[in-house]
């Protein structure tokens, strides 16, 4: 029985005074047990959090009764425990770092609902292209979907080239719940893509909504799970193990913590690797103990509950 949730949500809203309410917001999530990470900007906010189904609808409940936050769409997953160890509020530029030039309440693509972007999806005048990072994308992906190889957000305008002979077809974007988009679809369409959508609520919608038919692999996640099914209907295994190289869609990370690699590894290397993802890793000084689930809670030593980040506290005094 699952007695646990997990709540992924964005909205792109003015928020005055993002500092005092960042405080505010994790005030909340610490009163009503919840953990995950969560970003407060200006421009929106932009979270993942787990807690008790209680807590989680007492949360959803809250942030729709302020009227900035009204129209969000939670993607609500059933889960046995915490998806996450520990709980970070964050107060930041943007709420996915990406440096487009682009204003999402502006202009951005037209979205396109589960049911519809299922409908749409083969038509051969469409063109499905995934704005996750590379290291998301190699363990799942929807089928003939375009990639690029790239770290970040901040890196598509170096890729544009690579589509620009696709600016008269139907241009798909998709991630995980829909926030790159926003931004991406907007850039796409900045740059003389007429015809740009994208799927509202992100590959773990239509996972919920719809099966997720066709997206092979599984959804790289940011919680302590690193990778889950979404797909119900044709499930298939694309990633192969990062260092024996047989089929394996099991995400870890690299127990060394200067490397910290996102990479798929089958258990009986990680074991025999002792959480590493190279030789190099395995005998780092500074190398985590092994943890046989391949997750590690990040280090921020410069974040403090109280402010979020330490540099943020120079600027309010």
């Amino acid at each position: 029985m699952s007695d646990y949730q997990v709540l992924l949500y964005y909205i792109y809203t003015p928020i005055a005074n993002a500092d005092e309410y960042r405080e505010i917001h994790h005030q909340f999530c610490v009163d009503n047990n919840l953990m995950g990470r969560i970003i407060v900007s200006e421009e929106g906010l932009n979270g993942t959090v787990s807690g008790t189904i209680a807590d989680c609808t007492h949360y959803m409940n809250w942030l729709k009764a302020d009227e900035r936050f009204t129209n969000i769409d939670f993607k609500v997953e059933n889960v046995p425990n915490h998806t996450f160890q520990k709980l970070h509020v964050r107060l930041k530029n943007e709420i996915v770092n990406s440096d487009l030039p682009v204003d999402p309440l502006k202009q951005t693509g037209i979205h396109l609902e589960p049911a519809e972007f299922k409908a749409i999806k083969d038509d051969e005048e469409v063109v499905i292209i995934d704005m996750r990072s590379n290291y998301e994308h190699s363990v799942g992906r929807f089928k003939n979907a375009i990639s690029f190889d790239m770290e970040n957000l901040r890196e598509l305008p170096d890729h544009i080239q690579e589509i620009e002979h696709l600016k008269n077809k139907k241009i798909i974007t998709y991630c995980t719940g829909g926030i790159k988009c926003e931004k991406a679809s907007a850039y796409l369409l900045d740059q003389g893509f007429k015809n740009v959508y994208q799927l509202h609520g992100g590959i773990i919608k239509y996972g919920i909504e719809e099966g997720g038919e066709d997206f092979e692999g599984k959804c790289y996640v940011f919680d302590n799970r690193l990778a889950i099914e979404v797909n119900k209907v044709n499930p298939k295994t694309i990633s192969e193990c990062h260092i024996c190289h047989i089929p394996c869609d099991r995400m870890v990370n690299c127990a060394n913590p200067e490397c910290n690699n996102h990479v798929a590894i089958c258990p009986d290397c990680l074991l025999e690797m002792e959480g590493a993802c190279k030789e190099d890793c395995k005998n780092h000084p500074r190398k985590r103990p092994y943890n046989p689930e391949g997750y590690y809670v990040k280090q921020s030593d410069n974040y403090t509950t109280e402010f979020g980040y330490k540099s943020r506290q120079k600027t309010r005094v």
